[in-house]
């Protein structure tokens, strides 16, 4: 395991967004959730326009930008205010915090301790998958540092 400070913080902030998984849960409808939002409350492109001080035309094209993926946070979060929302924005990773760092401290440690395995198995010196484990594990705990995870990509 990576001796790292942060560990507490990753793990407090991987508590806090559990809730947004699986996410899934919250992939948009089809025309986005403008329109859905909209459509629910049945109120028109016009009416929403309106509330904007925007035209009907902007509406929709404001639409559309949310449904290509290409709107600004701030022109959701205006959209979302007009229609009596809130916008809620979040980073949520694939799997925990914990488990990015502590597979990218692997990948890190694979990557310079591959040339030696390649050596020990050709002259017949071939780790057990235990002790390489070991190995790889004692090389996170004393070689990688926090600030060096994303240095080489």
């Amino acid at each position: 395991m990576i001796n790292d400070e942060n560990l507490t913080s990753r793990r407090q902030l991987d508590r806090r967004l559990s809730p947004f998984k699986p996410t899934a849960r919250f992939d948009p409808p089809s025309r986005g959730w403008i329109r859905a939002v909209r459509d629910a409350l049945g109120m028109s492109g016009a009416q929403l326009g309106r509330r904007m001080d925007v035209t009907a035309q902007s509406v929709s094209d404001i639409e559309k930008s949310e449904a290509a993926g290409t709107i600004q946070l701030k022109t959701l979060r205006r959209v979302a205010e007009a229609m009596d929302c809130v916008l809620i924005y979040a980073l949520v990773p694939r799997s925990s915090l914990e488990e990015i760092v502590q597979e990218r401290a692997r990948e890190l440690a694979e990557r310079a301790l591959s040339g030696v395995a390649h050596t020990m198995r050709l002259e017949s010196q071939g780790l057990s998958d235990r002790d390489h484990q070991d190995l790889i594990d004692d090389y996170i705990r004393t070689n990688i540092r926090r600030r060096d995870l994303w240095e080489n990509d």
